[in-house]
């Protein structure tokens, strides 16, 4: 099965950088409305390491047909909505069976 993954919104915490951050010169290259598509609950080329680590457990469960995540979670049960791990300048992605 096909699993679309989208950027839907990408934020930023200038506050917490500025904290507890290390200054850095190569952040995240993802941009909002970025698509991939997954075959087979494979990591598609160019997604970022780091965010699939933290939905690639979703990834997987749909391409096998699996959903509705957490009891009714999302309004699509053949869907999720995941964040990657960065605490500074974390990306929400949607991803659905397609």
């Amino acid at each position: 099965m096909k699993v679309r993954i989208t950027a839907i919104r990408k934020a930023s915490y200038p506050d917490l950088m500025a904290k507890y951050e290390n200054p850095i010169e190569h952040t995240c290259d993802v941009l909002e409305g970025q698509e991939w598509i997954s075959v087979d609950g494979k990591c598609p080329e160019g997604m970022c390491p780091s965010a699939w680590g933290s939905m690639r457990e979703f990834v997987e469960a749909l391409a096998r047909g699996e959903g509705n995540f957490f009891d009714g979670w999302m309004k699509n049960p053949l869907s999720a909505m995941i964040s990657c791990n960065d605490g500074f300048r974390p990306v929400s992605f949607y991803i659905e069976v397609i």
